[in-house]
């Protein structure tokens, strides 16, 4: 490659003409009309906006050139010579003059004579590139087609400042398309997150209130479960061991309480609490709750059987349902929670309480909802400081079964 002469400002002009992001684009009507205006007002075959590169000039619109004419060195642009003056250069003959007519393209084909070209000039003072129009018969421009051309180069820099601040605002659409996306993305993890957390319908009251209405429920059915020795496995049990298992169990349950519609309360060290008829399907909220103990006690029966043949120590677990009115809401801003109060709480804890492993053990209040959907083995009675005797049953089986 031969030597060219650059501006002093050679590398501030590249970082303007990169900054536009139009080298190596497609054509544009925009740029193409002003290329055929300009080989129209001076009368030339062919014209051209070039952008000068480091080391080539890029035609971004040519009129009159191949199609596949796309670039040329830049120690063989004549161009060059119009950015480093910074001004309209216009040059009759080029074989009449010596900065030119040892140029390959003056000597050989295509033969080129006469050269105009105006520069592209940033609102900064740097020129990135040219307008040009070449014919292949010596001639003279006149002051006004030079004053043309000067402004033809202006057009063709407010079309481009016009088309940098089309891609600013398209890249701006696009990020913020992106961070909207984003934002909705963390949106669906937290409501997803918070509906793990609380009921669906408590969920949604709280993120389209900012609160949830503390309601009195006048009837559903708690259930509570408790692991019997569950401190002594802590002691002989590794800590990872002990609560991927206890992680494990509660899955399943939480699984089972979905399948029935039951919501999940909350876990208290290896007690799991859960309770139906809060949030929907009231009416048989007692029958799902048994048919969800009833499916903990045997999956557990399973992994219990499993176990065993394995040699590893068992987990018995202790079941107790109470029917009753509640008080339920959310309290706390930080680690906020769904709770339940009232006596019927309580009583479903005596009834786990006083169960045995493997049982499910329910109150007569609840007895009296399912009756007629289970065989029961009455347990007689149990005394209560406050409530005085409570009658239990083992829920045995299913009338269906």
């Amino acid at each position: 490659m031969n030597e060219f002469s650059i501006p002093e400002n050679e590398n501030m002009r590249l970082e303007a003409l990169l900054s536009y992001d139009v080298l190596d684009t497609a054509p544009e009507v925009s740029f193409d009309e002003i290329t055929e205006l300009a080989a129209e007002i001076l009368q030339c075959p062919v014209s051209f906006i070039e952008f000068m590169d480091a080391d080539r000039q890029w035609f971004k619109s040519k009129y009159g050139l191949p199609e596949d004419y796309i670039e040329t060195p830049r120690d063989l642009s004549i161009c060059n010579t119009v950015i480093c003056q910074g001004d309209l250069l216009c040059v009759p003959d080029l074989t009449d003059d010596e900065r030119f007519r040892n140029n390959p393209m003056v000597q050989s084909a295509p033969n080129i004579r006469f050269y105009a070209g105006a520069p592209l000039i940033t609102p900064n003072g740097q020129a990135i590139g040219t307008i040009c129009t070449v014919d292949f018969e010596k001639r003279e421009l006149s002051i006004n087609r030079r004053e043309a051309l000067r402004k033809l180069s202006k057009q063709v820099m407010t079309q481009l400042e016009l088309r940098r601040t089309l891609i600013d605002v398209n890249r701006l659409i696009h990020e913020q398309k992106k961070l909207s996306l984003s934002i909705n993305k963390e949106k669906e993890k937290a409501d997803n997150l918070l509906s793990r957390i609380l009921p669906p319908e408590v969920s949604r009251e709280l993120q389209e209130n900012d609160r949830v209405e503390p309601k009195y429920i006048d009837e559903c059915s708690i259930l509570f479960t408790d692991f019997v020795g569950f401190t002594k496995l802590t002691e002989t049990l590794a800590p990872k061991t002990l609560i991927d298992l206890l992680h494990q169990v509660f899955c399943q349950f939480d699984k089972i309480c979905k399948k029935y519609s039951v919501d999940k309360i909350k876990t208290i060290g290896d007690s799991y609490m859960c309770a139906s008829g809060i949030t929907k399907n009231k009416k048989d909220h007692t029958i799902r709750l048994c048919m969800a103990a009833s499916e903990m006690v045997d999956y557990l029966k399973k992994a219990n059987a499993q176990r065993a043949k394995l040699k590893m120590p068992t987990w018995e677990m202790r079941l107790g349902i109470h029917t009753g009115p509640i008080i339920c809401g959310v309290v706390g801003d930080d680690k906020f929670t769904f709770d339940i109060w009232g006596d019927t709480v309580n009583t479903a804890a005596l009834m786990e309480q006083n169960s045995i492993p493997g049982r499910v053990n329910i109150s007569e209040s609840t007895y009296l909802r399912v009756k007629s959907e289970y065989k029961f083995e009455e347990r007689g009675e149990i005394v209560t400081t406050k409530k005085g005797p409570l009658k239990m049953f083992f829920i045995v089986a299913s009338e269906s079964s």
